[in-house]
């Protein structure tokens, strides 16, 4: 018996597919928005502590979690709501 494909891409992202401009106005909201000198500085935060950390670029799998104040998984930080 042969293994079913599936596709595990979002929903967002298979709208987003669909519906070019629907797209290109979210990537240029997108593109304002992570210009920002807000989230400019915060990206630049999270690489300072990126960086004392040891973990910036080795590619461990690793993000600063600021509600804990430490190194944790990229995947459990990101899917904290």
């Amino acid at each position: 018996m042969k293994a079913r494909k599936t596709d595990t891409r979002s929903r967002s992202s298979k709208f987003y597919d669909n519906n070019p401009d629907s797209k290109k106005k979210k990537m240029d909201y997108d593109k304002k928005y992570h210009s920002t000198e807000e989230r400019k500085k915060y990206r630049a935060f999270l690489n300072k502590k990126n960086r004392e950390a040891g973990t910036y670029g080795n590619g461990d799998g690793k993000d600063y979690d600021h509600d804990e104040r430490k190194m944790i998984s990229y995947i459990k930080n990101r899917s904290k709501k």
